[in-house]
């Protein structure tokens, strides 16, 4: 049977149907459409993960760069921090060596030649250790600071405010601002109530 026969034979519904089931079917371009569509949104997410990931990798660089410097300047800045150690204690045998000079007579010519001679070496240590970046702490009449200073007692003062510095038995140092070696100190505190001490009559 031809197809116009069969036309005939089926009628104006059958070929209704037959036009309306190809009508449904997808035409190539809209498929190719979305199947690009797809692909480029694919395409998208996968350059913003590796974005992404390339700014984190760019950050942890300049982290480890700045890390390294950082590092590096430490290294530069206390480098001699061991050797300042050694020789504080030398500074510290001259310091006391000067005092105990001074309690002598200095009618005497060879003590005044040995006094000059010691307070110009200790001159050119200070200059030398400033030069590196070493400088003294030497608090008497500071208020105390546990951050710089350790006190190795306390003493009872009406004339001083407490947690003053009354004396300094060891002078401390700093390294570029870092603590090599904290002051030992003797701190003030107040009277006890009843102690005997004078009582301020206008307070």
């Amino acid at each position: 049977m031809s197809e116009e026969q069969r036309d005939r034979t089926e009628g104006p519904e059958a070929v209704e149907e037959h036009e309306a089931g190809a009508a449904v079917e997808p035409a190539p371009e809209e498929t190719a459409a979305d199947d690009l569509a797809s692909r480029l949104e694919a395409a998208e997410a996968r350059a913003q993960e590796n974005w992404e990931q390339l700014l984190r990798a760019q950050a942890e660089l300049e982290n480890q760069r700045r890390r390294a410097e950082r590092e590096l300047d430490n290294a530069r800045k206390y480098a001699l921090e061991r050797f300042i150690q050694e020789l504080l204690p030398v500074k510290d045998s001259l310091e006391m060596g000067l005092s105990a000079i001074a309690e002598v007579d200095e009618g005497d010519e060879q003590v005044h030649k040995l006094k000059e001679g010691t307070e110009l070496t200790l001159k050119m240590f200070h200059q030398v250790l400033e030069k590196f970046g070493v400088r003294e702490i030497n608090p008497v009449g500071e208020p105390f600071n546990p951050e710089l200073h350790q006190a190795m007692s306390m003493l009872e003062s009406v004339e001083t405010a407490p947690n003053t510095v009354l004396s300094v038995m060891q002078k401390g140092y700093t390294l570029n601002d870092r603590l090599i070696r904290p002051a030992m100190v003797v701190v003030s505190r107040a009277p006890e109530e009843g102690g005997g001490g004078q009582v301020d009559e206008q307070a």
